[in-house]
């Protein structure tokens, strides 16, 4: 497979629309590796494609962040953590494929002329230090972008949507017209999702990628996404930035803040809701066993 390489970003972007000229970047990258099989036949071996798109988008994103920003840190799923990140100012968080497994994937019955699967992603997030945002610790998410090439869309945080565009469908839920459609796994729900599922006013809508889920909820083809199984700061600082700026509630699971560029990546879990509808979906969530912390936001 030959690589393809965009042009990296010019460097005298601004943050915000740096994290999207990165993440649209990488995610031609991701087309052209499909393009490839296509020209080349369309057959191709799952393990090899899903390995060359996260080698391929994580090489490129890695030379351009160093160009446009080289003082920044990095924390990236497919690179090497160093430590040393907790203590700058500005650290890049980077998923150069999220969805491995749906981008080398195809729809229908999985045949060479069979369309490609368009729910994966690309996450570029930028968290500086001193950022007041809903996000804890002593920083803040400044700058993020989910790219979905297969879709040709970018969510950003320069450019943001807004939650208020879609107050008037959500009214319907409160109103008890239609049920709370929350985003899901196709194949891994968590135990409390599959709980909720059992509920009348309650519709799963199973996707892949975490950060298609999450701008799912931005886009208002679901009212929220909850996650138990745990996750790591790549797979939702982006998406988490980018619902922040539209307007809409991210925590953890139980209300209390997320907090990135910690020492150990790891998340235990994410609740990302339209305003309107977080304290109904808390509610619900209480009713099938989720602890909510006193004073959670509502």
């Amino acid at each position: 497979m030959s690589t393809p390489q965009p042009a990296f970003p010019d460097p005298a972007l601004g943050d915000g629309p740096l994290a999207t000229a990165l993440a649209r970047g990488a995610g031609e990258v991701l087309l052209g590796l499909r393009s490839d099989v296509d020209a080349a036949g369309g057959a191709f071996d799952a393990k090899t494609l899903k390995d060359a798109g996260d080698a391929a988008a994580q090489a490129w994103l890695a030379a351009a962040v160093a160009q446009a920003r080289p003082g920044d840190a990095v924390l990236s799923e497919e690179a090497k953590d160093d430590a040393a990140r907790t203590g700058a100012d500005r650290v890049w968080i980077i998923d150069p494929l999220d969805g491995t497994r749906e981008f080398a994937e195809r729809a229908g019955h999985g045949a060479p002329t069979d369309p490609w699967r368009d729910d994966f992603a690309v996450h570029v997030a930028l968290w500086v230090r001193g950022t007041d945002d809903a996000t804890g610790g002593p920083g803040g998410l400044a700058a993020g972008a989910v790219a979905l090439p297969a879709r040709d869309l970018v969510h950003t945080t320069h450019e943001p949507s807004s939650a208020a565009d879609l107050d008037a469908a959500v009214a319907a839920v409160l109103a008890g017209d239609r049920p709370l459609r929350i985003a899901a796994s196709r194949s891994r729900p968590p135990a409390f999702v599959a709980a909720l599922a059992e509920r009348d006013d309650v519709e799963l809508v199973p996707m892949g990628s975490a950060g298609v889920k999450v701008v799912s909820v931005v886009d208002g083809t679901v009212d929220a996404y909850v996650h138990g199984g745990g996750q790591y700061e790549w797979d939702s600082a982006a998406p988490v930035a980018v619902a922040l700026a539209a307007g809409h509630e991210c925590t953890r699971l139980d209300g209390t803040p997320l907090e990135y560029n910690r020492q150990d990546p790891w998340l235990p879990d994410l609740f990302v809701c339209h305003p309107a509808l977080a304290a109904h979906l808390r509610a619900a969530l209480s009713e099938v066993g989720v602890e909510i912390k006193e004073g959670a936001q509502s």
